[in-house]
């Protein structure tokens, strides 16, 4: 197994690791849960540059990759709505827009066409990150917390309207 899949294992493997310390409630566990969280972060920027860098893209990465991603904002994100940090509607329009771009994306792959990742995802998934860490930060501050989830919900409906608007024409001749 090379490089880049095995930082793709090590961030599935922090994200009980964050859950645990989060559930456990000792001391400093959103510090601790930050920690975990933005070090399973950089796995994801480092295991990318190394996949292309040094040419070790494979099949398992191209799929876990991307899967280990969204169970991190998802774990992060059921988190904070069990917490009462956010609203479920928020997360579920978060799910409900990876579950459409993934779909969209085996739609255009069965007809021969591969959708790369485009600017406004990539915008969506650093805000996302970023205030994630803002919340594990703050986790009392009501308005933080406001903000934050309209930055998350914003970005991920603009990115997702883009996916579709962009890629129209593959749904128009999966009919």
């Amino acid at each position: 197994m090379n490089t880049a899949n095995k930082l793709t294992l090590l961030r599935v493997a922090m994200i009980p690791a964050f859950l645990l310390v989060l559930y456990l409630d000792v001391p400093g566990a959103n510090y601790w849960a930050l920690a975990i969280f933005a070090a399973a972060s950089v796995t994801d920027t480092l295991d990318g540059y190394i996949a292309r860098h040094y040419n070790q893209i494979t099949d398992f990465g191209k799929f876990m990759d991307p899967l280990a991603d969204k169970c991190l904002v998802t774990a992060a994100m059921l988190w904070f709505v069990e917490v009462g940090q956010m609203p479920a509607w928020a997360l579920l329009i978060v799910i409900v827009r990876e579950f459409g771009v993934s779909g969209l994306r085996m739609v255009a792959a069965d007809k021969g066409r591969v959708i790369a990742a485009g600017w406004s995802g990539k915008v969506k998934t650093a805000a996302t990150m970023v205030c994630i860490i803002i919340m594990l930060l703050l986790p009392g501050q009501t308005v933080v917390n406001q903000i934050c989830t309209a930055v998350i919900v914003l970005t991920t409906i603009y990115s997702g309207v883009e996916y579709f608007m962009k890629n129209s024409d593959i749904l128009a001749r999966a009919k």
